[in-house]
């Protein structure tokens, strides 16, 4: 998508980051994929074996290249846990493919980054108690399957009520939305919830699911967060995860709105929260 240049460039441009800021990851191993899915649906990706429904489930077909950015992006994932450890927060410009299940990709989604890297944080024994914070208008089906039975691992979803997936898992906390909230009724439900949520699960690490498809510019999103509003939500949760001194990455999402400036400006938005907030 045009965006991940697109969000880059205009930073770039306007002096929020330098190229210093900047670092790109080579593709994950198979190693660190198979913590968190199956083999056999690592081979089908690898090997160009997925049939012609699995590939319309994902919305892309198939390729080598396509495979080969799934893994770039779960590493840069992952990278940005180390960076998050030394900076507080890190970001990554692509990633949020929350709705990839072990075994299956679904909606643009092939492998779930910030499953995979909960799961080598975990493994690695980097981190004890994880927060994944899904605040993307469509639930984390697939991140909340991966860590049903995993306590170390608490999934919180804040989304479209009517929205994809019309099947929803059932993540640790769920919040569904009804279609038309605003600014006000959004940032209330959010600030009544994050700061319980964080004194109950207390984590040692946190993900950070930022997608702009809350905006009521979107295609598919059905909510009317304004620009100003998504980035009031970005200052809620990164303020207090830097309140708790907890180190966090952050994966862009979704986002579908028509005109592609509103798009950028609100990823773009996230960067710059984190910038001010950390700097």
């Amino acid at each position: 998508m045009l965006k991940y240049e697109l969000i880059p460039g205009q930073l770039l441009h306007e002096g929020t980051i330098t190229p210093d800021n900047i670092f790109a990851s080579p593709p994950c191993s198979q190693e660190i994929i198979l913590l968190t899915h199956t083999r056999e649906y690592l081979d089908k990706l690898l090997n160009q074996k997925l049939s012609a429904s699995e590939q319309r489930r994902i919305g892309f077909p198939q390729s080598p290249e396509l495979t080969e950015r799934e893994l770039m992006i779960t590493q840069g994932t992952i990278d940005c846990c180390h960076y998050a450890f030394e900076s507080g927060v890190a970001l990554n410009v692509a990633g949020g493919t929350h709705h990839a299940f072990a075994d299956r990709g679904e909606g643009f989604c092939m492998l779930n980054d910030q499953g995979v890297a909960s799961n080598y944080l975990i493994d690695k024994r980097l981190a004890k108690k994880i927060l994944i914070i899904d605040l993307d208008v469509h639930q984390g089906n697939g991140t909340a399957k991966l860590f049903e039975n995993e306590p170390r691992v608490f999934t919180f979803s804040m989304h479209g009520q009517h929205n994809y997936p019309f099947h929803k898992e059932q993540s640790d906390l769920d919040m569904p939305l009804t279609d038309g909230i605003d600014d006000g009724e959004y940032l209330n439900i959010l600030s009544e919830t994050l700061p319980e949520l964080f004194m109950q699960v207390r984590p040692d690490f946190c993900f950070y699911q930022s997608g702009v498809d809350i905006l009521e510019t979107d295609k598919f999103g059905k909510l009317k967060v304004s620009l100003q509003g998504c980035k009031q939500r970005d200052e809620m949760v990164l303020s207090l995860v830097k309140k708790h001194a907890v180190p966090c990455v952050v994966s862009m999402g979704g986002g579908y709105s028509p005109d592609i400036r509103n798009i950028v400006e609100a990823h773009c938005n996230t960067f710059r929260t984190a910038f001010d907030i950390y700097r």
